[in-house]
């Protein structure tokens, strides 16, 4: 009988011990993982440090301005020719940009923006601009003209986006 409790005794002090093993083990995993993550985590901030020893100001993040969306109006009137039958399109456009410098330029240049883009919506089917990838193209077609006449006139593209707020075709 005083062997099996001595049996037991040492059993338990086996598995006493493996447990205290494994605990220490994850432990020691635990804190090499938090100890490379915090040596990672300081790098970049002495990186930042050393540049600024070095003389050089840190760059800064290019802060984006609001949109100014600013409606192209009256609405664009298109014709087109179907299958003999005369249809039509009515385009409300809508510029986005962040610069009160393109609004006075594209209200300058109004005319030459309106024409070129009634050119171009004019030169597509009707059936291509009924689909949604139809009217996708003719979205970036206004944007393609558009940046390219303030590219010309103001050196740079200006406009982020066309918009369409109101399409009628029938």
């Amino acid at each position: 009988m005083a062997e099996d409790d001595q049996a037991e005794g040492g059993g338990k002090g086996k598995m006493l011990l493996l447990v205290i093993i494994g605990l220490l083990l994850v432990l020691i995993s635990v804190g090499g993982t938090v100890g490379v993550l915090m040596l990672f985590k300081e790098e970049p901030e002495m990186a930042a440090t050393d540049e600024m020893d070095a003389g050089e100001m840190p760059a800064e993040e290019e802060v984006k301005l609001p949109a100014i969306y600013f409606p192209l109006k009256p609405p664009l009137l298109l014709t087109y020719s179907d299958r003999g039958r005369q249809r039509y399109a009515q385009i409300d456009l809508t510029l986005m940009t962040r610069s009160e410098a393109v609004v006075k330029e594209v209200e300058l240049h109004s005319s030459r923006i309106r024409n070129d883009l009634i050119m171009a919506f004019s030169g597509l089917e009707f059936n291509e601009v009924q689909t949604a990838e139809g009217k996708e193209l003719m979205r970036q077609q206004a944007l393609d003209r558009v940046q390219q006449i303030l590219q010309e006139e103001m050196g740079e593209p200006g406009v982020e986006q066309v918009l369409f707020t109101n399409l009628v075709m029938q």
